[in-house]
């Protein structure tokens, strides 16, 4: 596992921090472990903490009555999650579940209030990365009503290449995450069967190839034609 000092400060928001308040920071963290499919938090829980992964997955998901859900977002080494709680005192809006072996430090409110107030500009590069999230969740929503199904599930596979991918020796890219139909659809907000139709096709185009729940893609600008 990495030092927690050496971690932050690897990490955008806290470069510019000096070493001694970084310290101070570090003293207040504590580390916590989740197995692969443990649930972090669920929404509506009582919030008083952050995460930054240090090491995994993560997703945020919202779920419906019926038990289904929609993943807003997957979230790796680097990225933070929970802070929105920290903010208003409200309880949690999203639940956020481990892909995977999760590695992440925490942070209680007090002190991390207490640190935006000593360094305003990690508050500002906080807002930044909320504002960003909130621009991925209103182009979600354009896409579940401007999108068709097929152009969906292309461009949410070309957003998880730039993200996860790895290019291999022949040039298609490689997605580094195990998902399920299930989970894609999920993203997508619609059903399984509805991805399972249209990941046939795309492979019958030999657009991608699919093995043990990995995805890679064979001619990502073939997709990139098919969102528009």
């Amino acid at each position: 596992m990495p030092n927690e000092e050496n971690f932050l400060a690897s990490i955008p928001f806290f470069a510019s921090i000096a070493a001694d308040e970084l310290k101070d920071l570090v003293a207040r963290v504590k580390r916590r472990v989740y197995k692969h499919g443990e649930t972090i938090y669920h929404k509506d829980d009582a919030g008083s903490t952050m995460y930054v992964i240090v090491d995994g997955t993560v997703k945020v998901s919202v779920p419906s009555e019926s038990g289904a859900e929609m993943i807003l977002a997957i979230l790796c080494k680097g990225d933070f999650f929970g802070e929105l709680s920290l903010f208003d005192g409200k309880p949690r809006s999203a639940t956020v579940t481990s892909v995977g072996p999760a590695d992440v430090l925490t942070i209680y409110r007090d002190d991390f209030i207490d640190f935006l107030k000593k360094h305003p500009m990690v508050a500002v590069n906080v807002i930044a990365t909320l504002s960003q999230r909130i621009r991925l969740t209103d182009a979600l929503v354009e896409d579940v009503v401007f999108l068709d199904i097929p152009a969906r599930l292309a461009k949410k596979l070309l957003e998880l290449s730039n993200s996860y991918g790895k290019q291999k020796s022949d040039g298609s890219i490689e997605i580094e995450l195990r998902l399920t139909q299930q989970d894609i659809a999920n993203m997508l907000g619609t059903t399984r069967e509805s991805v399972n139709r249209q990941l046939v096709a795309f492979q019958e185009r030999n657009y991608i190839a699919i093995d043990r729940q990995r995805i890679t893609l064979i001619k990502p600008d073939e997709l990139a034609k098919r969102i528009y």
